[in-house]
């Protein structure tokens, strides 16, 4: 790495990823995906496997894991491991619900990603400066996080105004919701006052083989969508273009990859981990914020349910990249909208879909010589077909489990093709290289 590369932008060209990354393939496996489910919606009758609604719960329930996941993404480029993004979500929730009832849920997205960003400024100060141990300094943001908000909740939403409004020890009073659009034409948008066609809408009332499941995923992603979703998603590939396509971005990968190299260079390895470990918090706060401007009207205790850990699980089934973690955070929320809308009958004929994928799962690796790996995947794909054909539907033990069970299996599957920055985690000392 040369003095050069880091102090200019990187040029502006397509280059591939890790496994020889191209857009075309992402888009024909996506493709052959959603063909695989549209035969099965035919042949089981689950219609809600690919419905809008089912399209548009998952995308909501995503939003907030994909943003902790962008938090963990920011940090550990940095070299910083930030498991309190759980407690920097919980501080943007309560935040949030504080500042949005009483000046309107924008006012709340701004607050809540302060918030955010203060538990990650407490964690870089904890990390950087002090050198504490990452997981240590975050397990303590998460416990100081919870204990925080509920002792300020308490405080401050159980009297006076607040209580009146409907606030209490363990919620806050109502927050205004975020304005919803929908694209006209499509999706029955408004023209200028004028309702339009819902054209997506029709199409997916047919029942067609695959034409009904493609209307219902692009209804989904483009009826009754937040304001704040649009926010969330574009910060995808912004984040994408800040961290490989600008000199700021390559100094604060080069500080998570080798620190003291940057640092031989005139990289203030201090000032981009502080900068990166906030704008990691910013983004779990602005996850916060969603889950009370959003997903739901209001703070509760235990509102975020575990989702920042979610979100870390998706940061590495995304392999340290913003397009990864986007499809893993998309994958969490379509098995916690399965659990939530759908219920055993549709999680049932999930069961034949995921029984044919294990299958050409096990054909591809035998012909690539990996005998062992095709037959357990041949090997699971008959246990799941003979579950499928030998019942009807899937206990709700398991149905609630999904999302858990999904994470899981996901990181085990991915664990095999995965590269940290090659710094991350480790503590670094200004001019105390071993």
């Amino acid at each position: 790495m040369s003095t050069t590369a880091l102090a200019e932008p990187v040029p502006l060209r397509a280059a591939p990823g890790p496994g020889g990354f191209r857009l075309s393939r992402v888009l024909l496996f996506a493709a052959a995906l959603l063909a695989l489910l549209s035969l099965v919606r035919v042949i089981t009758g689950a219609d809600d496997i690919t419905s809008s609604g089912t399209v548009g719960a998952a995308l909501r329930l995503a939003v907030p894991i994909g943003l902790a996941a962008l938090g963990g993404l920011w940090a550990e480029r940095s070299g910083v491991v930030n498991i309190g993004l759980e407690g920097m979500m919980i501080l943007g929730t309560w935040t949030g619900a504080w500042a949005g009832y009483q000046w309107g849920p924008w006012a709340g997205v701004v607050v809540g990603i302060i918030g955010g960003a203060l538990g990650g400024l407490l964690h870089a100060a904890a990390t950087v400066t002090f050198g504490v141990d990452h997981i240590v300094s975050g397990v303590a943001i998460n416990i100081l996080g919870l204990g925080l908000t509920q002792f300020l909740a308490g405080l401050l939403f159980d009297t006076g105004e607040a209580k009146a409004l409907g606030g209490g020890p363990r919620q806050s009073p109502p927050v205004d919701a975020i304005k919803t659009v929908s694209l006209p034409v499509l999706s029955g948008g408004d023209i200028f006052g004028w309702r339009s066609p819902d054209a997506l809408g029709w199409l997916e009332r047919r029942h067609w083989l695959l034409v009904s499941d493609l209307a219902g995923l692009l209804r989904g992603l483009t009826a009754g969508i937040s304001l704040l979703t649009l926010v969330a998603v574009a910060l995808v590939p912004i984040t994408f273009f800040v961290l490989w396509r600008t000199r700021f971005g390559l100094r604060v990968r080069s500080c998570g990859e080798s620190p003291y190299a940057a640092e031989s260079l005139g990289v203030s390895v201090y000032r981009m981990k502080y900068a990166a470990v906030v704008i990691s918090g910013a983004c779990a706060g602005l996850a916060g914020a969603f889950l009370v401007t959003v997903a739901s009207p209001l703070y509760q205790d235990g509102q975020t349910g575990g989702r920042g850990y979610i979100g870390l699980a998706a940061m590495i089934f995304g392999n340290w990249r913003p397009g990864g973690l986007a499809g893993g955070a998309m994958l969490f929320g379509y098995a916690d909208a399965m659990n939530l809308r759908s219920g055993g009958e549709s999680v049932h004929a999930l069961l034949l879909f995921v029984a044919v994928l294990l299958a050409i799962i096990a054909v591809w690796q035998w012909q690539r010589g990996r005998r062992s790996a095709g037959a357990i995947a041949f090997v699971a794909a008959a246990l799941l077909l003979i579950w499928y054909w030998q019942s009807d539907t899937v206990p709700g033990e398991l149905v609630s489990f999904t999302p858990h069970l999904t994470t899981l299996l996901v990181l085990s599957l991915a664990s095999q093709r995965l590269r940290m920055p090659a710094a991350d985690g480790l503590i670094y000392r200004r001019g105390e290289e071993r």
